[in-house]
């Protein structure tokens, strides 16, 4: 049986399909963004992101399957995510990979979009022989999850710790949304930050009750909120939101954005940082682990990689290239060999479900 593996993600707002061999290599993964679509609301709207990937879904994976030379007679099976995310936007990738696999007799894989982002890491190990141990511990942070996983031989996984309210790349998105940068946010700060005092401002977060381990970055975006509420900042904010729509560079951000606001941006990012590898080297003491796999969106962010290789962690730290960082389909056919060589494949009833969990 062939070991070429289609794979589709469809779980939030970028239609992606990718055609990955052996779980390791990637002969195309191509990636169509909603941006566009999305930035005039400063966030996602889940209709408008099921009717783009109605839209796209077709068209991206013939584009990947002939970007890779092959056709879908050569592949082994089809993995599409089965959840967590929007479930409008889930069924189009589920559907779609469906009736793929009915029309040609393929198998389906049915793959956790949280494994996925652990597998981002996991497939270029394999590719440069990278030695990562396990135990592990998986930050996998995201505009949509901030979760902490024990990752074990094998791929079972044991639930940490996980966000309260807002993932941590929410927090960045509502922030600069709510200091004129527009949508997404995340990439803008971290940009700017550098130009800004990191310890400036002091923020604080609750300790939480339960599962120390557990996050919460509703508070932060509060106290934000409150830092704008205590100044005259809305000519400010007006200026940013009137440059936000056109791609403006660092330079034009800088002209726009007073020493203050650079200082609140420098010190909001560290708060995060500092609040996420906290609880990961916690995380990692407590199950012995040998290994930090860091990955998601938020894993693109410069100063969280900077500080996660330089803070004097005693396990190696290891996180996707970039392009790997956000939501892609090489990632899901990466997850999917192991099942694939397991022979896990899943009925044509499978279901999509929004808060599917990871766990086994």
């Amino acid at each position: 049986m062939s070991s070429l593996i289609l794979g589709i993600e469809t779980s939030c707002d970028e239609t992606a399909a990718a055609v990955v061999a052996e779980g390791e290599r990637v002969l195309s993964s191509v990636v169509a963004s909603q941006i566009s679509t999305h930035g005039k609301y400063g966030g996602v709207v889940p209709e408008l992101a099921s009717r783009e990937h109605l839209r796209a879904i077709v068209t991206v994976v013939r584009e990947a399957l002939a970007n890779a030379n092959t056709e879908l007679e050569n592949l082994g099976a089809i993995a599409a995510t089965a959840g967590p995310g929007l479930v409008g936007s889930l069924l189009v990738g589920l559907t779609y990979a469906k009736s793929l696999c009915f029309a040609r007799g393929l198998p389906l894989i049915a793959v956790n979009h949280i494994e996925g982002h652990i597998h981002a890491v996991l497939l270029e190990a394999r590719q440069r022989s990278w030695a990562i141990e396990f135990p592990a511990v998986a930050l996998v942070v995201s505009g949509g999850h901030t979760h902490l996983f024990e990752v074990a031989e094998g791929f079972r996984y044991r639930l940490l710790g996980r966000t309260r309210d807002d993932a941590a790349g929410e927090a960045f998105d509502k922030v600069a949304k709510l200091l004129g940068f527009g949508y997404p946010g995340g990439p803008v700060i971290d940009r700017l930050a550098p130009y800004g005092n990191a310890a400036a401002v002091r923020f604080t977060f609750a300790k939480m009750k339960g599962n120390d381990l557990d996050f919460s970055f509703s508070g932060l975006k509060t106290a934000v909120l409150r830092w704008v509420e205590a100044r005259d900042m809305e000519a400010e904010i007006a200026a940013r939101r009137a440059l936000s729509g056109n791609r403006p560079s660092v330079e034009q951000w800088l002209a726009v954005t007073p020493q203050p606001t650079l200082d609140l941006l420098a010190s909001f990012q560290r708060a995060v940082i500092r609040e996420l590898l906290t609880r990961a080297v916690e995380s990692a003491q407590r199950i012995g682990a040998r290994s930090l796999i860091v990955s998601g969106g938020v894993a693109s962010n410069s100063a969280l990689r900077a500080a996660a290789q330089t803070g004097g962690l005693r396990f190696p730290v290891f996180f996707p290239s970039r392009a790997l960082c956000t939501d892609n389909a090489a990632m899901i056919a990466a997850a999917a060999f192991s099942k694939f060589a397991r022979g896990e494949f899943a009925g044509l009833d499978t279901k999509a479900q929004a808060n599917l969990t990871l766990a086994g």
